[in-house]
């Protein structure tokens, strides 16, 4: 994408302090947006020491200290420096815009900025957590005062509406994408692994996969569960795969590499991502674009994401699930289906696309 912008005038600076060395969920898809735009006209503000070589050239170094990597001492370090610094940097930068790839911008200083809404989970399903007026109150702030709200679905665009009242106009639904050099059928051998990818978060409905899981008779099936360890929530679930009799099938990773991501996806039986809720449902783009077959659930995004290709379920119904992990197990007919039109599906998720989308609306903001 050539750069029209004078010299030193960006459209706007991406938001990179979210970015830590093991990114997931948020994480990925800010790595991959600001992978989609022209650093000339939208330079990254990326975690770096001052003096390092930038990973994406133009890119403004920042602290290293701000990802979620770094606990809560990061976040609310991120949040002191949103406020604070971010706009400084606007004005040295004269960037008219900021894009940020989460709700989270300066309130006071009179920025302007895109933010992206992935979805309102927190205030569907709200958490006794120290974050909670984070998300009661500066999130909804932000989303408010954002000149535009990307957001990663339809689903998620009529939350923001119904639930917060963002009025239509700021909203801009926009679609995440996925790289086909680095997601693609690697042609390998399938074995009888169902695989979950995402964090231990209650909405994400483990409980009933694991009862699911429990449930099939084939005794040489395994499930192994990729995602950030959670102290509230992952030794309760492997309590429960104990009592089910099926720890000993159950593998537990807190983070994978991209490639080691890769090749699970490529080896799997299927992707199961059953969740009571999702904004958009990454995992199951990437599992079509690699050919695998996706349970996923009816509700929220999930459906947009994955069309006729996947296997759709009540999340909520423990049968459902199991009959289609076993429908999996059973139907080489349905391997043979997701491996075919699988990629045909997830091509149409092109962060190309998306990146040309966002610098059409940058432009005309500007």
């Amino acid at each position: 994408m050539p750069s029209s912008q004078p010299s030193g005038q960006p459209l706007a600076l991406f938001n990179g302090s979210y970015l830590g060395e093991k990114p997931t969920g948020i994480g990925v898809v800010a790595r991959d947006l600001a992978a989609a735009l022209d650093p000339a006209l939208v330079p990254l503000l990326e975690p770096r020491e001052p003096g390092t070589a930038p990973v994406r050239p133009h890119s403004i170094p920042i602290p290293t200290d701000l990802s979620p990597a770094h606990g809560s001492r990061g976040h609310l370090r991120r949040l002191i420096w949103t406020q604070q610094r971010l706009p400084e940097l606007l004005r040295e930068q004269r960037a008219p815009l900021l894009l940020s790839p989460l709700p989270e911008a300066p309130l006071l200083r009179g920025v302007r900025s895109l933010v992206l809404a992935h979805d309102l989970l927190p205030l569907r399903y709200p958490q006794p957590t120290p974050l909670l007026a984070y998300h009661l109150a500066y999130v909804p702030a932000v989303l408010h005062r954002a000149v535009r709200v990307l957001c990663n679905s339809e689903a998620t665009a009529r939350e923001v509406h119904g639930r917060l009242r963002v009025p239509t106009k700021k909203l801009v639904p926009i679609r995440l994408g996925f790289h086909p050099g680095s997601l693609k059928p690697l042609g390998l051998p399938r074995g009888n692994a169902f695989l979950v990818l995402g964090r231990h978060d209650p909405h994400k409905n483990l409980e009933r996969v694991l009862r699911a899981f429990a449930s099939l008779p084939d005794p040489d099936c395994t499930l192994h569960l990729v995602g950030p360890h959670d102290r509230r929530y992952t030794p309760r679930l492997q309590a429960l795969a104990e009592e089910l009799g099926i720890a000993s099938r159950c593998r537990w990773s807190a983070w994978v590499s991209d490639q080691e991501r890769l090749e699970l996806l490529n080896r799997c039986r299927a992707l199961v991502i059953v969740s009571l809720w999702e904004g958009f449902g990454l995992p199951a783009l990437e599992a079509m674009a690699c050919g695998t077959a996706v349970i996923a659930a009816d509700a929220g995004a999930l459906p947009e994401v994955v069309g006729t290709v996947g296997l759709l379920v009540d999340p909520r119904s423990v049968g459902q699930i199991a009959d289609a992990m076993g429908a999996c197990l059973e139907q080489g007919s349905l391997l043979q289906r997701a491996a075919e039109e699988g990629p045909r599906r997830a091509a149409t998720f092109s962060w190309m696309e998306t990146g040309q989308q966002i610098t059409r609306l940058l432009q005309d903001l500007s």
